[in-house]
């Protein structure tokens, strides 16, 4: 029943080489680290971003370390654009094997002061455009029979974070739950569907009174940097992880276990 195997060296495992990635909301912050980890790892990464101007910047940072890569302009909460954007990797380099879904957006407000706009805006974008992202993503995966999908969720899909921000808080527990529904649904396709929820990382926007939260709780005692995620993201992405799917990896600096 049980035979030793080979094994295959650790570090091997990690390696990214000849595989096609993408990732939605690479043109900065933790998309652009995110972006550059793979493509360090030895993917190539297409950079999807509504401003197509700072997406084109990351795809030639990539460039330059030896990795191809283009820049795609994308608003995730619109289907056909999520359709355009999978369509063209594949005209481009014929599958994709590794996807982040990145894009997350929010708004502070009391519940009670939350309007139309503002719920289609954060529901569309964080909820609904990483659904058909997903599903996107796993059509083009399935004729080779494996995929990495991997959804940016947030610790507030799983505590109330002190500034009132209900509408984002439900949309990043819906995707700690989406991530766990497709994964069972698309595991007999090799597709693999994980996310990570982050704490506070330090990215463009953040505010001071957000950090001074942050610290007070964390027994870390300090936020995060993207360079604190990206390991994980490859991880996810890697052979490394072929054992794991409907997970989702909290990287908070115990901020979410006080």
């Amino acid at each position: 029943f049980f035979r030793e195997r080979i094994l295959v060296n650790i570090i091997d495992r990690f390696r990214l080489d000849g595989k096609k990635a993408l990732v939605t909301g690479g043109g900065q912050g933790l998309g652009r680290a995110f972006t550059h980890a793979l493509a360090e790892a030895g993917a190539d990464v297409a950079i999807v971003d509504i401003n197509i101007n700072k997406a084109k910047k990351v795809a030639k940072e990539i460039n330059s370390i030896g990795k191809k890569s283009f820049a795609m302009k994308a608003d995730i909460s619109l289907y056909s654009d999520v359709h355009k954007m999978v369509d063209k990797i594949i005209s481009e380099w014929g599958g994709l094997d590794i996807a982040v879904n990145n894009v997350g957006v929010t708004k502070f407000s009391d519940a009670l002061k939350v309007n139309e706009k503002d719920w289609d805006w954060i529901v569309d974008t964080n909820l609904r455009g990483t659904f058909f992202c997903g599903q996107a993503e796993a059509e083009a995966m399935i004729p080779k029979g494996y995929g990495k999908i991997i959804n940016t969720a947030s610790i507030c899909g799983h505590i109330v974070w002190p500034q009132f921000q209900a509408v984002y808080n439900i949309t990043k527990a819906g995707i700690i739950h989406l991530t766990r529904s497709l994964a069972v649904e698309w595991a007999k396709y090799g597709i693999r569907v994980n996310s990570i929820s982050p704490g506070v990382t330090i990215t463009p926007g953040l505010t001071k009174k957000v950090i001074s939260i942050f610290i007070n709780k964390a027994p870390i005692g300090k936020t995060a940097e993207v360079k604190d995620l990206q390991g994980t993201v490859v991880f996810l992405a890697s052979g490394a992880s072929d054992f794991i799917t409907g997970q989702d990896i909290v990287i908070d600096g115990g901020y979410t276990i006080m």
